[in-house]
């Protein structure tokens, strides 16, 4: 039978103008609660002990601090054995024979000889050593009796007294009886504290060695961040890679493995050092491990770079110090130095820094030049420094063909002679036929008597991507895009790579994210030099740099996106590449806007003034007397075969053709000659506006 329970719920804080009041509730009354049993209580309190972080603290601290002891033990023994036999010399010999070093393996065999001859020796002596300790002590203590004796005659002599004779050999006695009583006092502390200092050694000893798995170690020390690269790290990191023959091989050569390793040198902001491998390993095994030999070194996969030199079945390991290559590298130079200038012929432009931190400088000399890579990456940036650089020569000539449109090239308006910016078809038929124009140009030179010398013409297009993949069509339903026979830009890039290098006539392209449709494979074999900015796929980094440098270790598709922005992997015989490696990495200088400016407006004061066109006219009526006022500017005089090079590259149709005779006869039946200057043809700013003007008011009194 139910029963009710009535409860009592008091309101002590009952409002001021009432009294308490006394609530009585009626609830049906719950079963009694069944007692918890103490086992179970127990378990959940054991649980709850061993998940604590602090139990666990100090389960690992236990177990770390009794195997430092243990296996410190076990070193200290080790070496004691290593110490008394001949096992140090037989592992080497076995790491020689492993690592196929047979002169290295007969001379540890002789040392090891050496070292069993002297040992034989040494226990043959002990087989006398007994005799004559026994004849040294006899000898030793009648001799030193004899010397206490005749002091203790001097002294009786002296004081007169006869008892004084054995005064000093007494003291003797009292000395050895007071260190005996000594000895047997501290005797037996010394038995109990021995064992405990003897612990605390072996304990030091295996703490030093961090001689404990890694879940027990301190998390300092268990992550290792920052640790120094030492031969037994790279022995112990090369061992776990997870290549059956090598770990083999160095289970083999046991403790010394580092026989397979190099000097381990400072290289800038880390450490290189080369790897000799065992027979039955090749190089791409350890390659194709990059990401799990850079966490066994405990470093980031982007802080390990694995290439191959000339040495046969090696590696050469680079291995940044931890968070190096996040830090910044510096201004260039061009930036800090405004007295710099540059040399086209024999200079070489400041770009960066290599990963050992020397400047890294390349010479771009008859070299056509290409660098790919992600979308804001720093491509644009990396190619104008390499512009602004060859702008502080005078004699340098540009074409510019900005595809992006966004003003990352507009600091060069009055220092390029054509430069056409923006993203449309329209902008890409301009920028074919500023190519094209640059074709006419060069074949003009290749005309040229030998002999002829012509200033440097740079052809570049950034975001040339976007005129590969151009629809548009001409009026003969030419493709100005594609990769085809027909194509207009690839067919015009195709001859400036083919035949203007002799003539000082160079393409320098920057694409993005490169393929096959917006890269073609011509083109891009084309370049002497490329260069690439972190890529998403081994393809890719194939496409940008070329098979023999990504089989060689480049590898622009492991760089950071966004992380390593401006750093390039760069394939190029203008730049020093380390003897053996196929490519080099660059991290290179960032110039700002301003900066690039600032650099420009040096550029300008070292010219005479340069009209820069926006746009290719291709009216077929033109002024040829006009033109040459136009493409002659500001200047008061201008060498003719700088105003050939101009004509040509603002009118290819009616100037691309143009010899000096051509220009000759223009002005000469104008009035307006070119003159001897300085050893040098040039046309005179003042004759041509003056025979303008002249012809301008025939032609007002002819109308009259």
């Amino acid at each position: 039978m139910s029963e009710n329970v009535v409860h009592l719920h008091k309101h002590t804080s009952p409002p001021a103008d009432t009294a308490a009041v006394t609530t009585l509730t009626v609830v049906p009354d719950a079963p009694p609660a069944r007692p918890v049993p103490l086992w179970v209580r127990s378990g959940r309190a054991v649980k709850t002990a061993v998940t604590h972080e602090r139990t666990r603290s100090v389960g690992r601290a236990a177990v770390r601090h009794g195997l430092y002891t243990f296996n410190g033990g076990r070193i200290v023994a080790r070496r004691a054995w290593d110490g008394r036999t001949g096992s140090r010399y037989e592992r080497m010999i076995r790491a020689a024979e492993a690592a196929g070093n047979l002169e290295a393996a007969e001379e540890w065999e002789e040392r090891l000889q050496r070292f069993r001859a002297a040992r034989h020796h040494r226990r043959m002596d002990l087989l006398h050593s007994p005799v004559d300790a026994a004849k040294g002590v006899a000898v030793g203590a009648g001799m030193s009796i004899g010397v206490l004796v005749a002091l203790g005659i001097v002294m009786a002599l002296n004081s007169g007294q006869a008892a004084d004779v054995v005064t000093p050999l007494s003291a003797t006695i009292d000395f050895i009886a007071l260190l005996i009583r000594i000895v047997q006092v501290v005797w037996g502390p010394a038995l109990t504290i021995g064992p405990f200092l003897a612990l605390l050694a072996l304990w030091s000893v295996g703490r030093k060695q961090h001689a404990a798995p890694q879940w027990a170690l301190p998390a300092n020390v268990r992550t290792g961040e920052g640790e120094p690269i030492t031969p037994s790290i790279v022995v112990k990191a090369l061992r776990d890679l997870g290549v059956p023959a090598l770990a083999r091989a160095i289970k083999e050569m046991g403790d010394a493995g580092a026989s397979m390793l190099g000097p381990i040198t400072i290289a800038g902001c880390g450490v290189e050092v080369d790897v000799t491998l065992p027979s039955g390993v090749s190089t791409n095994e350890v390659q194709n491990k990059r990401r799990k030999l850079a966490e066994n070194l405990t470093r980031h996969e982007h802080e390990v770079f694995i290439t191959i030199p000339t040495a046969a079945r090696t590696v050469r390991l680079w291995i940044a110090d931890s968070g190096a290559l996040d830090e910044p590298i510096g201004p260039s130079p061009l930036v800090t130095d405004e007295t710099i200038t540059a040399d086209y012929t024999k200079g070489k432009a400041p770009w960066g820094q290599d990963l050992r931190g020397d400047a890294a400088a390349l010479s771009l000399y008859q070299r056509h030049l290409l660098i790919t890579g992600l979308s804001n990456q720093g491509k644009t940036v990396a190619l104008r420094s390499l512009a602004l650089w060859l702008s502080l020569d005078r004699s340098v000539q540009f074409l510019m063909g900005d595809l992006k449109g966004v003003g990352d090239w507009a600091m060069f308006d009055g220092l390029a002679t054509t430069l056409i910016q923006g993203p449309t078809d329209e902008h890409v038929i301009q920028v074919t036929e500023m190519v094209e124009g640059a074709v006419d140009e060069m074949n003009r030179r290749i005309q040229a008597p030998p002999g002829t010398t012509f200033p440097p013409l740079i052809v570049l297009v950034d975001e040339a991507q976007v005129a590969f993949m151009c629809p548009a069509k001409d009026a003969d339903k030419r493709p100005y895009g594609g990769s085809k026979a027909n194509s207009r830009y690839f067919m015009a890039v195709r001859k400036i790579h083919n035949q203007g290098r002799a003539v000082n006539v160079l393409m320098w392209q920057g694409t993005q994210d490169p393929t096959n449709e917006n890269l073609p494979k011509l083109v891009r074999e084309g370049a002497h030099t490329r260069a690439s900015l972190a890529l998403g796929t081994e393809s890719q980094a194939r496409m940008a740099l070329g098979d023999k440098a990504v089989d060689g270790g480049a590898a622009p598709n492991l760089l950071r996106p966004g992380l390593d922005r401006g750093t390039l992997v760069v394939a190029s015989d203008g730049i020093t590449i380390p003897a053996g490696q196929s490519s080099i990495t660059v991290r290179t200088h960032y110039i700002d806007d301003d900066a690039a400016e600032a650099i420009t407006d040096r550029a300008k004061a070292l010219r005479d003034g340069v009209t820069t066109l926006q746009a290719i006219e291709r009216a077929q009526e033109h002024d040829p007397l006009a033109d040459i006022a136009a493409v002659i500017g500001d200047a008061p005089r201008v060498r003719t075969k700088d105003v050939l090079s101009r004509l040509a590259a603002r009118n290819p149709g009616a100037y691309g053709g143009w010899s000096f005779l051509d220009l000759k006869r223009v002005l000469d039946d104008a009035g307006a000659s070119p003159y001897k200057s300085d050893g040098v043809m040039v046309v005179s700013r003042d004759r041509v506006a003056r025979a303008l003007a002249d012809r301008d008011d025939e032609g007002s009194a002819s109308a009259d």
